[in-house]
């Protein structure tokens, strides 16, 4: 597995817009191949957004869906082009919840 860390920084705003957006986003990033997990974070700064996928390039390609769903759909909040950080997984565990 592999995940793609997307950190938005100086964006106050975004993570609140992408909670109102939790729907169209989920249909979006889940719908990438081989998807496994996507989590956003508040930072007080911005934004974290964790997506985790089978492969590299999946994480790659939900890059890319990412920002075109921003273009798309926030582009009133000019937002900036992240700080990307990837690689394998090496641990991952859950515990079974709902969801947020």
């Amino acid at each position: 597995m592999h995940t793609v860390i997307r950190t938005y920084l100086n964006q106050p705003d975004l993570a609140d817009a992408l909670k109102k957006h939790r729907k169209d986003i989920e249909q979006t990033i889940g719908a990438v191949a081989g998807f496994v997990s996507y989590s956003i974070i508040k930072i007080p700064d911005g934004a974290v957004a964790l997506t985790t996928c089978e492969t590299r390039a999946e994480c790659e390609e939900s890059t890319k869906r990412a920002g075109e769903w921003l273009r798309q759909n926030l582009s009133q909040l000019k937002v900036k082009p992240p700080v990307i950080v990837q690689g394998e997984v090496c641990v991952q565990f859950a515990k079974a919840h709902a969801g947020v």
